[in-house]
C-alpha cells in the first residue's frame, strides 16, 4: 500500500508539473495580449484624436473659405469707392444744377455701394483724429502739429477696409509729430 500511495503521489506531481508549466505558459500569454490589448487601445484613441483633429481643420478651413471668398472681389471693387468719392469730392464745390444733380446720383450710388458692402462684413477705416494703428494703418508721411498729440492721424489720403476683421486695406495717413523746439537763442540764454 505504502507502494501504491507512493505511486498515487509521483503520478499526481507528474500531472501537476505539466499543468504548472501550461499555467505558466496561459500566464505569459494572456500578459502578451493584454499588452496587445492595451496597444491597439492606445492606437484607437490617437486615431479618434487625429480623426478628430482633421474634422475641426477642415471645418475651420471652410469656415474661413466662406468668411474670405469675397477678399479678392472686394479688393478689386475698392477703387471704384475711392473714384466715387474722389469724385463726390470735385462736384462739392459745383453751383449749377445740372452739378447737383449729378452730385445727388453720385452720393445714392456710394451710399448704395457703402451698404452693401457693410451687408458682406466689409468695414471702412477712416482714422481720422485717431490714434495712429500699425496694423491698420500706413504712414505716408509725418506732419508736426502743435494741435494733435503725436502719432495721431491728420489726413487720410486712402480709406482702410477691414472684411471680417481682417485688413484687406491699410488706411493711408499722415501723422502727427511733435514740433522740434528751436534751441536757445544766445539772447534767451543771458
Amino acid at each position: 500500500m505504502a507502494d501504491e500511495q507512493t505511486l498515487d503521489t509521483a503520478n499526481a506531481e507528474e500531472q501537476l508539473a505539466p499543468e504548472a508549466g501550461v499555467g505558466e505558459d496561459l500566464g505569459a500569454r494572456v500578459q502578451a495580449l493584454e499588452e496587445q490589448l492595451a496597444a491597439a487601445q492606445d492606437q484607437s484613441l490617437r486615431m479618434a484624436a487625429d480623426l478628430q483633429n482633421v474634422r475641426r481643420r477642415a471645418e475651420q478651413d471652410v469656415e474661413k473659405a466662406h468668411k474670405f471668398a469675397l477678399e479678392k472681389f472686394a479688393n478689386d471693387l475698392l477703387p471704384v469707392v475711392d473714384s466715387l468719392e474722389r469724385g463726390l469730392e470735385m462736384t462739392s464745390a459745383a453751383a449749377d444744377e445740372a452739378a447737383k444733380a449729378m452730385r445727388e446720383g453720385m452720393e445714392l450710388t456710394l451710399k448704395l455701394f457703402l451698404d452693401t458692402l457693410k451687408r458682406h462684413q466689409l468695414e471702412a477705416l477712416d482714422p481720422h483724429g485717431e490714434p495712429f494703428n500699425p496694423e491698420h494703418h500706413q504712414a505716408m508721411a509725418m506732419e508736426e502739429s502743435v494741435h494733435a498729440e503725436p502719432n495721431t492721424v491728420l489726413k487720410v489720403f486712402q480709406k482702410g477696409y477691414l472684411l471680417n476683421g481682417r485688413l484687406l486695406r491699410p488706411a493711408m495717413v499722415v501723422v502727427s509729430k511733435a514740433p522740434l523746439t528751436p534751441p536757445p537763442s544766445i539772447d534767451e540764454q543771458a
